[in-house]
């Protein structure tokens, strides 16, 4: 919804970063800390400044539907395919079969994007490349997380407390604005959403299924989204459904049980 508004990328990141991290950075200051400096940055970038950015510049170019499965379904190709040449995990059959389902709808979605009528032109491809980029540096967060050890609350107020001082100035100084043009409602949806669930709960949540279930079964869990993400796209920002986005649904949805299901992938 805030990609379809007047906000800009960076006036959603804005508001993501500034609502978690005036809520959170007390709790950073007279907290105690695990993480060198040089960790919480590499988190901040990772999970929090390069994954959101990228993912709300493509919701500019791309539809929702397409973010729903190249975001959530590529984070467990892109985290299997780090693991196996970073740390030399080697997935099972079952785990590979998972891969292989999520995959073909990644593929389906980008075979869409690009022979798509005016895919070039609109810049679809763009927000694509947008999503798997974004998919890529949430891969790299989460195995970090789990190299680490990290305390799931810790890595929530440092991400929450580094992205905003790190972006505000940024986006003030120098980052183009559209908040003016939007109505108050919105930005306070976007403030709740943004700051509180997205940036706080969710970054929380994630952090402790990593920690508990592991990095891979983690990330496949993200895969149930992308059917929520096509479905509710239809009534709440009229796009259409069509027959590749749907079966890459299907396809995506059964990679993430089947692969979650399995108790190897711990």
């Amino acid at each position: 919804m805030g990609g379809r508004s007047e906000l800009t990328p960076y006036d959603v990141a804005a508001l993501r970063f500034g609502v978690s991290g005036m809520l959170l950075s007390p709790f950073f200051i007279w907290g105690r800390h695990t993480l060198t400096w040089l960790q919480m940055l590499l988190l901040t970038f990772f999970g929090g400044l390069g994954y959101s950015v990228l993912v709300y510049s493509g919701f500019a170019h791309a539809p929702a539907a397409h973010a729903g499965i190249l975001v959530n379904g590529g984070i467990p190709f892109a985290t299997v395919v780090i693991s196996c040449v970073v740390l030399g995990y080697r997935p099972g059959l079952r785990a590979m079969l998972s891969l292989l389902l999520a995959t073909s709808g990644i593929a389906l979605i980008g075979y869409q994007s690009i022979t798509g009528g005016d895919s070039f032109t609109s810049g679809q491809w763009l927000g694509d490349l947008c999503f798997l980029s974004a998919a890529t540096c949430f891969a790299i967060y989460g195995l970090l997380l789990k190299r680490w050890h990290v305390h799931p609350w810790e890595t929530t107020v440092s991400i929450a407390t580094f992205a905003m001082l790190i972006y505000l100035p940024i986006y003030v100084l120098f980052l183009p604005k559209g908040i003016t043009l939007v109505a108050p409602s919105l930005i306070l949806l976007q403030c709740f959403y943004q700051g509180v669930i997205a940036a706080a709960a969710a970054t929380l949540l994630y952090a402790y299924a990593n920690q508990t279930i592991g990095p891979m079964k983690a990330s496949l869990m993200l895969s149930l989204v992308p059917g929520i993400t096509a479905l509710a796209a239809v009534p709440l920002l009229g796009e259409a459904l069509g027959m590749a986005t749907l079966l890459g649904v299907i396809l995506v949805t059964c990679g993430a049980v089947l692969g979650t299901t399995n108790q190897a992938q711990r």
